[in-house]
């Protein structure tokens, strides 16, 4: 085989992969972009102010660090979003029963309250179990929301380095193409492999 003719298949499939790279890239970057201005735009739309403090004593540095850096301000980013799930809410949420639990604590205690509709014992036990077991729904469910919206986030995140990689990657492979478009000019038409 000569080798102009190795050289330029070569080079057409460097060009070829590196198209390839940049469209890629650029589905890479929309998948990112995507991503970001969805959570952004949900999660501005709920207007969650971010404490200052979770008052967990207990926390470790950084957690601190990052609600005195963030708190006041309106939630807008994943990383936000998990920290307040999982920080606060999950800190909050922490002393209160599972849902199943609270939920089959609150049927006991209306069940009790249908057998003796009077007693203002079984009356308080009843809204108690009715308080705990809205108070646990509401809450478990939008950790579990701001968890999902954390998730999204991230992939938008690994979404954008990939982009990031694969463009990197497409502009080393177009160069390299170029240098072998150089070299075929300076290749013998005689030479073989």
């Amino acid at each position: 085989m000569k080798r102009r003719t190795f050289d330029k298949i070569l080079t057409m499939v460097g060009v070829g992969l590196s198209v390839f790279l940049f469209i890629a890239a650029g589905l890479l970057n929309w998948g990112y972009t995507f991503a970001d201005d969805q959570v952004k735009s949900q999660l501005e739309a709920q207007s969650i102010v971010i404490p200052s403090e979770t008052k967990n004593a207990k926390e470790s540095a950084d957690v601190t660090a990052f609600f005195k850096a963030n708190g006041e301000k309106l939630m807008t980013t994943g990383k936000q979003a998990q920290m307040y799930a999982d920080h606060y809410l999950g800190f909050h949420l922490v002393g209160l029963p599972p849902y199943a639990a609270a939920s089959g604590a609150n049927r006991a205690a209306q069940a009790a309250l249908a057998a003796d509709p009077t007693n203002a014992d079984l009356k308080a036990k009843a809204a108690s179990a009715a308080a705990t077991v809205e108070t646990v729904f509401k809450g478990t469910m939008l950790r579990s929301t701001l968890l999902t919206a954390y998730a999204f986030w991230q992939l938008g995140q690994i979404a954008k380095i990939a982009a990031l990689t694969t463009l990197i990657g497409g502009i080393l492979l177009l160069i390299l193409s170029i240098a072998g478009w150089v070299h075929l000019r300076r290749t013998p038409a005689e030479a073989t492999i």
